[in-house]
């Protein structure tokens, strides 16, 4: 009777391993299987891409057009939309279409920049799509923009005082000469 007992706990044993061994191994298909649904989906989804990510205005003159072109790509499988285009300053106006980008097929975002303002420059525009894997991409414009003559403001300050500061300097100077004066009276007068 003990070595049937024995036997059958032998086989109950085994029974039960051999269960949770093929428990464990299902669920590493089903867990499996889920990655893979997963995988596929996200790897079906909209994708966005650009021809640049920076664009270099280099110099430009002071009032010239200061729109330039950014290229997106949805290299996805479903249809792409840029819910948001956001500069980072009043500088950077950006202009989209709302319309989704379709599978394969490509939109231009227009970048403009103030170029009244005199200078170097350097402007992160955000991108917000619904892209699952980059929702946000971010794109750069910079440059530098000359006045008239070909000399960026800063520049101009430094090497040519205007008639303004000129005469301003001149009566500091004219003023100081006369309060020398008048000091070197009252010291006169003193003594």
């Amino acid at each position: 009777m003990k070595k049937l007992t024995a036997h059958i706990q032998i086989i109950y044993n085994f029974v039960i391993q051999k269960f949770n061994y093929l428990k464990q191994k299902n669920m590493k298909k089903i867990l499996a299987g889920l990655f893979m649904t997963g995988a596929i989906a996200f790897a079906s989804a909209q994708t966005i891409s650009f021809d640049k990510t920076t664009f270099d205005y280099g110099n430009v003159k002071a009032g010239s057009d200061g729109h330039r072109f950014f290229t997106v790509k949805n290299t996805g499988d479903k249809p792409l939309i840029l819910s948001e285009v956001k500069p980072s300053c009043g500088c950077t106006t950006p202009e989209w279409s709302k319309d989704p980008i379709l599978p394969g097929k490509s939109a231009q975002i227009k970048v403009g920049y103030n170029t009244g303002i005199k200078g170097p420059f350097n402007k992160l525009i955000e991108v917000y799509s619904n892209d699952p894997a980059n929702n946000r991409s971010v794109l750069y414009i910079k440059g530098n923009v000359e006045d008239l003559q070909g000399v960026n403001q800063e520049a101009k300050l430094v090497a040519a005082p205007t008639a303004e500061t000129a005469s301003a300097k001149v009566q500091t100077a004219t003023a100081r000469t006369a309060t020398k004066k008048i000091v070197n009276k009252v010291n006169t007068a003193t003594k």
